[in-house]
């Protein structure tokens, strides 16, 4: 057990970059962590980690010893496991992340009904408007609203949202429709600092990109703030379609400068990637995948 313990102190040690770290992790203290990974090295007779007060890396003996390890814990993981029935059965804790607007109005309904079919399962979620750390943090699952760079993370796109400029119909009648980027210019201007970064809209004019400066009247971090603002007639805000379909069907928002519109961004679940999906992860992407699809096909708006 004892080597058991300590190959699985090393395992986190490599993988989160620190002792500290993964102690936090393990929920050992960091003299408790280097103590075990001493404990290793002196039984296998070789260095593995090379420290120094600022760096942590493998060695070569490290490197290949850390695949073994892996391959080794993450196949009496799975035995235990089906031993218990969990292979048939999802079980356990869930984490998830989303950001905070996206998670309360479409992830937060689909996650109840999981748990509804799900009831060996537990979910936490952290609704954040940042993009969060699957590994460091101890997240499984995320909602990604981006464009996803290469990585170690699994991803599953289930649609897509696009970015609108809107305002309320007697804030149009009273200001004017704008007919052209630069109109903008003209109008008080609603920035929701997430989705206009250096107060800077960017656009698609003739099939090439392109951004305009503007100077916001106000400018608030909170999405559902920046709305509410638009719907109350006080300027033109930028928003991500799930989030102003309904007004927009309500007649309490009319979208500006649909033509002009950047190209809409792509929706994924993401989990980390591993050699054995845990049940309820596997269970929850299954599950939430074709979810999200049917509610971002029920939030979007027609292309013009």
């Amino acid at each position: 057990m004892d080597r058991l313990h300590e190959m699985g102190v090393f395992v986190a040690v490599a993988s989160a970059g620190g002792f500290a770290k993964a102690g936090k992790r393990l929920r050992l203290s960091p003299p408790a962590v280097t103590r075990a990974v001493a404990r290793l090295e002196a039984r296998l007779g070789t260095r593995l980690l090379n420290r120094t007060t600022r760096s942590l890396g493998l060695t070569d003996a490290g490197t290949r010893f850390l695949a073994s390890a892996q391959r080794l814990l993450a196949d009496i993981d799975s035995a235990e496991k089906d031993a218990a029935g969990d292979a048939a059965e999802p079980r356990g804790h869930l984490a998830l992340t989303a950001s905070a607007t996206f998670g309360r109005s479409i992830l937060f309904p689909i996650v109840r009904s999981f748990l509804a079919a799900q009831p060996h399962v537990t979910v936490s979620v952290l609704l954040l408007d940042r993009v969060v750390d699957l590994i460091e943090e101890g997240v499984d699952v995320a909602v990604r609203i981006a464009e996803l760079p290469d990585s170690s993370l699994v991803a599953r796109r289930v649609g897509a949202v696009r970015r609108l400029l809107v305002a309320s119909p007697g804030y149009l009648a009273a200001r004017g429709t704008p007919e052209a980027p630069v109109d903008l210019r003209a109008h008080a201007i609603i920035a929701m600092s997430g989705l206009m970064p250096n107060r800077e809209w960017r656009y698609v004019d003739g099939g090439k990109a392109r951004s305009i400066q503007l100077a916001p009247r106000l400018e608030v971090n909170d999405a559902l703030a920046a709305l509410d603002s638009a719907e109350a007639g006080e300027g033109i805000t930028l928003a991500l379609s799930y989030m102003v379909a309904e007004a927009i069907r309500a007649g309490r928002l009319v979208a500006v400068l649909n033509g002009h519109g950047p190209v809409p961004v792509p929706v994924h679940l993401v989990h980390a990637q591993g050699r054995r999906v845990a049940p309820a992860v596997r269970a929850f992407m299954d599950f939430a995948a074709p979810c999200l699809a049917a509610a971002l096909d029920d939030r979007a708006m027609p292309v013009p």
